[in-house]
């Protein structure tokens, strides 16, 4: 919550609110998980990204182990009162908080919607997901390792894009958009 308030302060602009693709990246993005669901993977300092073999730094401290450990150590701690006083009176903004469950029909593959596996490639199973390169983030020039987007298997209605893209823009880059309904009558 400080995080999301500090950067609307200073205009910073933060990855998936407002629908924006580029901006920080908050961790983790939900405040709890149910029992089907799974969080975000994080990429901590100090972590070799798998892909790569490189090596994330803090900033501040020399690039070597010894010094990165000492910059650690040196560093202030935040106790539980500390965060409670940097967010007492502050509130979510609305484009961050999270959106309501919508609960779906049960899955019928005969029904006619929106089939996101007509438009992109199921590259790999794995666990109960699909991943695939998310078309939103590819159309950025971003998600080169082509597992950005996770789809279920059991009901491909339901995707997430885990570099923070939304279902708005993920439809939109593959010129299928959301159709909004049609407002109620007075």
């Amino acid at each position: 919550m400080y995080i999301y308030n500090l950067a609307l302060r200073l205009k910073v602009p933060v990855k998936g609110g407002a629908g924006l693709a580029e901006g920080i990246e908050v961790f983790p993005r939900q405040d709890q998980l149910g029992p089907e669901e799974f969080g975000n993977a994080m990429r901590g300092p100090l972590g070799v990204h798998r892909a790569t073999g490189k090596r994330y730094w803090f900033y501040g401290a020399d690039y070597q182990l010894d010094a990165q450990l000492d910059y650690l150590e040196r560093l202030r701690r935040i106790t539980e009162v500390n965060m409670a006083r940097f967010i007492a009176g502050l509130e979510m903004p609305e484009e961050f908080r999270p959106k309501p469950k919508v609960e779906l029909p049960p899955y019928d593959p005969n029904r006619r919607e929106f089939r996101i596996l007509d438009h992109v490639g199921a590259a790999r199973k794995r666990s109960r997901n699909y991943w695939t390169r998310c078309p939103s983030c590819s159309e950025h020039g971003r998600d080169q390792s082509e597992d950005n987007l996770a789809i279920s298997v059991a009901d491909p209605r339901k995707y997430k894009c885990w570099a923070g893209c939304t279902k708005e823009m993920i439809r939109a880059a593959l010129g299928q958009p959301v159709r909004i309904g049609k407002p109620a009558k007075a």
